[in-house]
């Protein structure tokens, strides 16, 4: 299955509160690592040193440290029309988390719409 496709299962898969999600990958064939690694560079995925896994990539869903999960795709996306093959593996998900925003000098309606919204 292609890295886009697998990708795309994956956050569908996830509930519609996560957060974080970090992904490993490596490609197959590491003669072709730096066109890889030019695709990749969209993403801000995290290369590895020594270690049997590629790079590190960082997905957040609304907010956070990471790329979008369109991101993500697009680059994997670019991996497979280039005939890049690879697989991905799962390290972690959070879900349940919500953003801080300081409210100090805020209205008590945009500090409840804020929890409404966030469901905190």
């Amino acid at each position: 299955m292609a890295l886009a496709d697998t990708f795309q299962q994956l956050v569908d898969s996830l509930p519609d509160d996560w957060t974080d999600l970090e992904l490993d990958l490596r490609i197959f064939d590491e003669r072709r690592y730096v066109d890889a690694a030019i695709l990749v560079v969209i993403c801000n995925a995290q290369p590895y040193s020594r270690n049997d896994w590629h790079w590190r990539l960082l997905v957040a869903h609304r907010f956070g440290h990471g790329a979008a999960p369109s991101a993500v795709h697009s680059a994997l996306k670019l991996l497979d029309d280039a005939g890049i093959d690879g697989e991905l593996a799962v390290r972690g998900t959070r879900a349940g988390r919500a953003e801080v925003n300081p409210m100090w000098g805020r209205t008590e309606s945009v500090r409840q719409e804020f929890k409404r919204i966030r469901a905190q």
